[in-house]
């Protein structure tokens, strides 16, 4: 039997829902972390050394040595911190797994809490309890997340924020030197050296609050002012105790 055409087009189907969220992981604000300090602290030095110094060859190396000096103490506290996370994460993993076994009665009703936030009734999230005691870890992985807000750290996490931070640093770093690396006269350097840094704290920033949804313009120009505050400051000092 031939089908009936219909006397009206059919709707078109509805397009597909995307969710854009962006995950501000954890390499990225490594990465923030390093670049951040990296370009500003060797362009506050570098400004700060054009203003007593006669010569690109001294800034060049007090700047290379701070780079060096910086990136390992950076990379350090990157991983000092995420060691820190990791152990602080197993041993409150390690409690509530006491807990859910000797202090049950206690969790069952941090679990009903948890609900009541959301606005769930204790006869409504019965089942979800019954559940998560079916399963003891799953169990423990919700306490975890929902009542200490704790997410596992993934695993090498702190030798890897340890370098990222760290080669973060030095490729900030060597922006605001390059002028300075090409055997330019130190006030050419020097002007040479605040465009490029600002271009690049500009770009920079940019960036950043485009990932982490910040606002482009202002994450841009908040990063520009604070290097610009920093190399500014350090000039300044600088140039006064010269004049004493």
């Amino acid at each position: 039997m031939p089908t009936k055409s219909l006397p009206f087009p059919a709707p078109p189907a509805p397009p597909a829902h995307v969710e854009r969220h962006f995950e501000s992981t954890a390499l990225v604000r490594d990465v923030v972390i390093g670049m951040s300090d990296g370009l500003t602290v060797p362009f506050a030095l570098a400004a700060g050394l054009s203003g007593v110094v006669n010569s690109s060859h001294v800034v060049v190396l007090a700047g290379l040595a701070e780079i060096a000096a910086g990136s390992i103490a950076m990379g350090l506290g990157g991983f000092l911190a995420a060691q820190g996370d990791a152990e602080h994460y197993a041993s409150e993993r390690l409690r509530e797994e006491r807990e859910i076994v000797e202090r049950t009665r206690d969790e069952e009703d941090e679990i009903y809490e948890i609900f009541e936030q959301y606005g769930v009734a204790r006869s409504e999230s019965v089942m979800v309890l019954e559940a998560l005691k079916r399963r003891p870890q799953a169990w423990v992985d919700f306490m975890m997340r929902f009542e200490l807000g704790l997410e596992e750290p993934q695993r090498n996490r702190a030798s890897r924020s340890a370098v990222t931070i760290a080669l973060s640093y030095v490729a900030g770093g060597l922006v605001p030197l390059a002028p300075y690396m090409v055997g330019q006269s130190l006030p050419v350097a020097l002007a040479a050296s605040v465009a490029i840094t600002l271009v690049a704290l500009l770009v920079f920033g940019g960036v950043k609050g485009r990932l982490t949804g910040a606002g482009t313009v202002r994450s841009a120009l908040q990063t520009v002012l604070i290097g610009s505050l920093a190399a500014g400051a350090a000039y300044l000092l600088a140039r006064l105790l010269s004049a004493r």
